[in-house]
């Protein structure tokens, strides 16, 4: 009887441990799914061939920190949300970057004049979550790069550590910083692909900006990165 019992132990605290990793990954979705969402945006369909080589936009891509007030096109903004955090594999839920454990900590939000929006890779949309132009506060707790005052898009790259520390504990931490790296290249060289200029952004008082977006405490920002067409 003992060696039964003990495998059933064994197996019933596999079993709890594979709960507990699972409520807590999808406790950081959950937590951002706000009661106040104003208005879900559609988002065109990404294409997945573009006009310029991987190799050309790799050579172009440059730091720009002056950018004119032409605002974005539709298909420009779905382009970059999609090389960001965009769904590449339907069946299991794969996306445009690398993630440790496929856990996903990244939460990415998109800046305009017309409000802030949170993208949902998957449905791919916006989900306008406030009307207020934020861009000048953020620029004030971003050292008063201007920059962020001047692109017609701001896009801010947050992750939810606990998604991935849950399985990998303090090396987690290190995995969710390499993936902000691997999200902020793909945006920049969309961004360039796509006509356009970008700088990242990694100056800023952490807590100021949280407060700004009004990001729930699991979310932490890590990269800021104004986007525009270069002046």
């Amino acid at each position: 009887m003992k060696p039964k019992m003990n495998n059933f132990l064994l197996l019933m605290i596999i079993v709890l441990a594979l709960m507990i990793m699972f409520i807590q990954k999808e406790q950081g979705v959950k937590q951002i799914k706000k009661s106040n969402s104003l208005n879900v945006m559609k988002l065109s369909t990404p294409k997945k061939r573009g006009d310029v080589s991987i190799e050309e936009t790799i050579a172009k891509r440059r730091s720009v920190r002056d950018f004119k007030a032409a605002k974005l096109s539709s298909e420009q903004i779905s382009q970059l949300l999609w090389a960001a955090q965009g769904i590449t594999e339907k069946e299991k839920g794969l996306r445009s970057a690398p993630s440790a454990g496929g856990f996903y900590p990244i939460e990415i939000y998109a800046l305009f004049e017309e409000g802030v929006f949170h993208y949902i890779p998957q449905t791919h949309e916006l989900d306008k979550i406030m009307n207020e132009d934020v861009r000048s506060k953020l620029c004030e707790v971003a050292n008063g790069q201007e920059s962020i005052l001047s692109a017609p898009l701001i896009i801010l790259i947050a992750a939810v550590y606990e998604r991935t520390t849950a399985e990998y504990s303090e090396r987690g931490i290190r995995y969710v910083h390499m993936e902000s790296g691997h999200v902020a290249e793909n945006i920049q060289l969309q961004a360039v692909g796509l006509g356009l200029g970008s700088v990242p952004i990694g100056s800023f008082l952490d807590k100021d900006v949280s407060t700004i977006l009004n990001l729930s405490a699991n979310i932490k920002p890590l990269y800021i990165i104004p986007i525009g067409y270069p002046k």
